[in-house]
């Protein structure tokens, strides 16, 4: 942990990840309505041209300004480096959304110093929510502090979740969880954005999330923002929580036990 006074991230890094994800985002606003070009990675995980076009936005924005910086991105080869800086980016987090004219999607981008998160940004482009947050200096949503909710029972929450793409065919699928928590909380939403549930945790608007199956650039921007707004992130588990880690629970911290409780009812995780 780093100590509160010890500033890892300066200014232009800022600076530069802010003008990066605002690019993204207009690359993802400009095409959205229209048809998009689309493959397929598995049977329901798709990528449309406007992934592409996001990220070579983005990514070209930080590789010019950082050359020697390590950038772990969805839609290409990892650029490794000799740095202790990394950008994860998710250039396009709800594709599926996208693809369909649903407006729920963002650009995902958070920046790693030894291993540790210590800056994201979350830009939903529609709404024109920019959610940031840097480790030790708290999160904020168009440069206003949020914290995270105050219910503190599960019965009063509303949760949401995801499920993930090769739910077709595997059983580890998430629908035992929901089945669970949907009668025990007061109301669960799936909006097809892990990044964005998160930020909407670290903001109050859900008090909790729970998801199986993520990657790293869908999880490291959010999991700042949800820490630094007062909330907690653990894995299914209940451990600590990491970014290589596939499951994740966050909530405001509140609710945190609870959740867990529900979790443990049908999942082999020893806790």
């Amino acid at each position: 942990m780093y100590p509160g006074d010890v500033k890892i991230v300066d200014t232009r890094m800022i600076d530069v990840g802010l003008q990066a994800v605002k690019t993204g985002g207009a690359v993802l606003k400009e095409n959205f309505g229209r048809v998009p070009n689309i493959s397929y990675k598995g049977k329901l995980d798709l990528v449309t041209d406007t992934d592409l076009r996001a990220e070579e936005a983005v990514v070209s924005i930080l590789t010019s300004k950082f050359p020697k910086h390590g950038i772990l991105a969805e839609e290409r080869k990892e650029l490794p480096s000799g740095s202790a800086y990394r950008w994860i980016l998710d250039p396009l987090d709800g594709t599926t959304n996208y693809a369909h004219g649903y407006p729920f999607f963002c650009v995902s981008l958070a920046l790693e110093h030894d291993r540790k998160i210590v800056w994201g940004a979350v830009y939903d482009p529609i709404k024109e929510d920019l959610f940031t947050a840097e480790l030790n200096r708290g999160a904020r949503l168009n440069g206003q502090p949020i914290k995270a909710s105050s219910t503190n029972s599960l019965g009063r929450s509303m949760l949401c979740t995801g499920f993930p793409y090769d739910v077709h065919e595997s059983s580890d699928n998430n629908l035992n969880h929901f089945e669970n928590f949907i009668k025990a909380a007061r109301a669960i939403r799936r909006d097809g954005s892990a990044a964005l549930d998160l930020c909407y945790v670290a903001m109050g608007r859900f008090d909790g999330f729970w998801e199986i199956k993520l990657r790293a650039w869908d999880v490291a921007a959010g999991f700042l923002m949800v820490t630094e707004a007062g909330g907690k992130v653990t894995g299914l588990n209940g451990m600590d929580y990491d970014i290589t880690q596939r499951d994740v629970l966050a909530s405001n911290s509140l609710i945190h036990e609870e959740m867990l409780k529900i979790i443990s009812l049908e999942t082999n995780i020893d806790r």
